[in-house]
């Protein structure tokens, strides 16, 4: 390619522009940490059962490098999940609900209003975001093949992340969602 005196500013600022677009696709993504993936498992009669792969990512990481800090930052933070396998949507809602409790969280209209964007069975390769959003305060569960639901208030969104990084049947789950801070 040959280019001539007058081709070469254009030529420039048309990659510079090119340039721009692909970084400006990028930034947003890029802003965010991923802490840790793991599995959910659920044994069976002596059998592992791989139930959803889970990410977690963070705007910002706490100083301190524990579950318990990630749980009370006030932060952007989500939870990814990608369905292994099918699982009917009352099982996702009671084991839930379960989890709440186990980490005494009790307010059953917030619960309630969470747990109703499980509208239908979860189908492998659905995908699941929980974002919270700190300048709004505000937690949202979207579900893929399901509904959504946002739910206010940061001790909401504390519960939510004790779920996987609180009281858990599956401690070393927890482990892996943070084990890249």
């Amino acid at each position: 390619m040959h280019l001539t005196r007058r081709q070469i500013p254009l030529f420039l600022m048309v990659v510079s522009a090119m340039f721009l677009f692909a970084t400006s696709l990028f930034a947003e993504e890029g802003e965010w940490k991923h802490t840790g993936t793991g599995t959910r498992v659920k044994t069976v009669v002596f059998v592992d059962v791989n139930v959803y792969k889970i990410s977690h990512f963070m705007k910002q990481v706490p100083e301190a490098k524990s579950k318990r800090a990630v749980i009370d930052a006030d932060v952007d933070k989500k939870f990814q999940w990608t369905m292994l396998r099918d699982v009917d949507h009352e099982k996702v809602v009671s084991t839930l609900r379960e989890a709440f409790a186990l980490n005494g969280y009790s307010d059953s209209g917030k619960i309630n209003k969470f747990v109703s964007a499980f509208s239908a069975e979860l189908k492998e390769n659905a995908k699941v975001t929980i974002a919270y959003d700190a300048a709004k305060k505000a937690t949202t569960v979207s579900v893929g093949g399901g509904g959504s639901a946002t739910v206010e208030g940061a001790e909401f969104m504390k519960a939510v992340w004790s779920i996987w990084l609180g009281k858990i049947d599956q401690p070393k789950l927890g482990d892996a969602l943070v084990s890249k801070l």
